[in-house]
């Protein structure tokens, strides 16, 4: 990838510009348009190009050394406020690039920075890139036709530099989890984030079955238990803060199928259960981004892995399971098994006492009643942790709601032969529930949970996005470290 100067005689497949409500042509945009004969105002002042959000068309390009067809697309009215503008460039962006990768195309020409503020630049590069991931992975024959070069106009080379990295990881996190359970399991994964910190200066730590038992880690092994795939669990240290500066520590899900255990779930509930490791992979695209940015600070990322299967090992309801933490889990049911990995890894994670924690889990149900599927809950101990993870999120365009933790709700997790119980009372407030099971192991941690069930996976694509994993909140956690 590269960047340019605007211009008409950029060689190319495609050029990609934009037209905006009320504003001139941006500089390549009406460079183009005289070399076409002035077709884009033209069609523009007959009202049959749009400037509308998301409106495109194709039109034939100059030629002759310069674009050989150019794309308009409408970028609505851009916002005052510049963050504000980052979503909208990253999404026009993949829409733009998305809707030419059917055909083959060795170049395309991006010229849709120019109508941004700077501080948006990073999003139309990171947006360009996320059009080229998608679920049809395993497909004979190529349905994303992944262009050999990218040339960006009027984008620093930072800002380049910045959304490649940002753009690849959000890919990563969307491959991990698009991937299917035959190829991602506890140990395969284990070895690809051990293989991924060698490559950018991460320390890993992978704890074993063994070393799960010597840790008393019963709750991440009982999960795992049923499956003839061993458990793991990842500790990533990244060491770019001061010497004894406290960490932030992200803990993620990773349940690499979820087939609800003896208390199975129907076939149509397991179809896209290869997902319920989305937390994980949401954890380590971002401590992939912070490492390869240098980012100045320390972090810790814990993710507890394991298949919930079926077998004569399974745990099963009724089961009273000693936690690494010493407090006991009554098992009511063998679906509520995210809550139980997270049990010890997020007892794991605060002993590196950390000064403020997040977790991500694709953890209930119930959070996608509430909120749909689109929207992750936020559950909290600390509010202003909590305001500076919606801050970052704001700025990235990435949608989170608060849910109360309203002491009541202790209540509904207590147990009467245990501690506490994997679910709570009946079918109310469930994604609360869970969420007060969690609290019982972060100790005073300030702490963040992110239930990410809803928008972490999606069954239909959209015009900016494949269907399947979505990669969201990768940009939200490093948008937040950064800002500590």
């Amino acid at each position: 990838m590269s960047t340019t100067n605007p211009g008409a005689d950029e060689p190319c497949d495609v050029a990609i510009v934009g037209i905006c409500d009320g504003a001139a042509l941006s500089p390549t945009a009406a460079l183009i348009d005289s070399e076409i004969g002035g077709a884009i105002g033209r069609l523009r002042d007959a009202g049959k190009l749009s400037s509308d959000e998301g409106e495109t068309m194709l039109l034939a390009g100059p030629g002759a050394g310069g674009p050989e067809l150019v794309l308009v697309i409408g970028l609505g009215s851009l916002k005052s406020d510049h963050e504000s503008n980052r979503e909208l460039a990253f999404r026009l962006t993949s829409q733009s690039v998305r809707s030419l990768v059917s055909k083959s195309h060795k170049k395309l020409f991006i010229a849709l920075g120019e109508y941004f503020d700077a501080s948006a630049h990073d999003s139309v590069v990171a947006g360009a890139l996320y059009a080229l991931e998608g679920q049809s992975i395993y497909r004979t024959k190529a349905v994303i036709n992944v262009p050999e070069t990218l040339v960006f106009s009027s984008i620093e080379q930072d800002a380049v530099t910045r959304g490649t990295i940002i753009g690849q990881s959000v890919n990563l996190t969307r491959r991990l989890v698009n991937e299917p359970a035959s190829a991602i399991y506890p140990e395969s994964l284990a070895d690809l984030v051990s293989d991924l910190a060698s490559d950018n200066g991460i320390e890993c730590e992978v704890w074993d079955e063994t070393k799960l038992a010597e840790e008393n880690c019963r709750s991440i092994l009982a999960v795992g238990g049923g499956s003839d795939r061993p458990p793991r669990l990842v500790i990533l240290r990244y060491n770019g803060g001061e010497t004894g500066e406290a960490p932030v520590a992200l803990v993620g899900k990773g349940v690499t199928f979820d087939s609800g255990g003896l208390s199975l779930k129907p076939s149509d509930g397991m179809i896209d259960m290869k997902c319920d490791m989305g937390g994980a992979a949401t954890v380590i695209g971002a401590i992939n981004a912070i490492a390869k940015l240098g980012i100045k600070r320390n972090v810790i990322a814990v993710c507890g892995l394991a298949e919930n299967m079926v077998s004569g090992s399974s745990y099963k309801l009724g089961d009273v399971i000693k936690t690494r933490s010493g407090k006991t889990i009554e098992i009511l049911n063998t679906d509520a098994e995210g809550r139980v990995v997270l049990a010890d890894a997020l007892n794991v994670a605060i002993g590196f006492k950390p000064s403020a924690m997040v977790d991500l889990a694709t953890l209930t149900g119930a959070c996608m009643v509430a909120l749909g599927n689109e929207v992750a809950g936020l559950m909290t101990n600390d509010q202003s942790v909590a305001d500076q993870v919606f801050a970052a999120a704001k700025v990235e365009g990435e949608l989170l709601w608060q849910l109360p933790m309203l002491p009541l709700y202790d209540e509904k997790v207590k147990s009467k032969v245990a501690d506490i119980k994997n679910i709570g009372e009946g079918r109310w407030g469930g994604a609360i529930t869970a969420a007060k099971f969690l609290e019982n192991f972060v100790d005073k941690t300030p702490w963040v949970h992110l239930d990410i069930a809803g928008p972490a996976f999606s069954d239909s694509p959209k015009p900016f996005r494949d269907a399947g994993a979505t990669g969201v909140y990768v940009k939200t956690l490093v948008r937040w470290i950064e800002s500590l």
